[in-house]
């Protein structure tokens, strides 16, 4: 089945908002707040990058076209905003600051992404068929293709001359790792701290 013309330019600019929200906006309110000693939104960002570090390990499963990256990325879109909004004394801490281009700044980005993920969660709805594919059928489904093409591109751009493969093999260790983590912060870390980022 053939796609329509009009999906391939707009997975490409999914992925170039993903690199505006997900990567440069929080680089840079990260450094922003460090600069200005904001400890809260310190934090919260700290917090962010752990929590959306699972898009870079995205973009490594689906450089080996590992059908498993296409959960990992739509996981991601539900865990970001969670992350976001879920601790009590940060959010407090932050709505207790008083105005500032930075607070203000940090507030429009953390609406805007989490938008941006939750239009995201629903318009990856149909792409996660792919994710029970194999490897062979994934590449053979135009779908499935059209989203592996931006990967494919940062491969060319940053590991021309690494196979797919060991991408991939990063990216499962990656994953591991990161379900690892996940695994014990919901299972001792929340019900020590609840919803609170500092523990207090």
């Amino acid at each position: 089945m053939s796609t329509p013309p009009w999906l391939q330019p707009l997975i490409w600019t999914d992925y170039r908002l993903a690199i505006l929200f997900t990567v440069a906006l929080p680089l840079l309110l990260l450094i922003w707040a460090f600069v200005k000693k904001a400890e809260a939104i310190q934090t919260l960002l700290i917090i962010y990058w752990r929590v959306a570090s699972l898009l870079a390990i995205t973009v490594y499963l689906l450089i080996a076209a590992i059908p498993l990256g296409f959960i990992s990325g739509w996981l991601a879109r539900i865990l970001i905003p969670i992350s976001l909004w879920f601790w009590v004394d940060l959010n407090e801490e932050i709505s207790e600051q008083p105005q500032s281009p930075l607070k203000l700044t940090f507030t429009v980005w953390r609406w805007a992404v989490s938008i941006y993920c939750v239009l995201g969660i629903l318009a990856q709805l149909p792409v996660l068929s792919c994710a029970f594919m194999s490897h062979d059928d994934l590449l053979k489904t135009p779908l499935c293709n059209l989203w592996l093409q931006a990967p494919w591109a940062f491969r060319e751009f940053f590991h021309g001359t690494t196979r797919p493969w060991f991408l991939g093999g990063i990216g499962l260790v990656g994953l591991v790792i990161y379900v690892i983590y996940l695994a014990y912060f919901v299972l001792v870390r929340l019900g020590k701290q609840g919803r609170s980022a500092t523990g207090q």
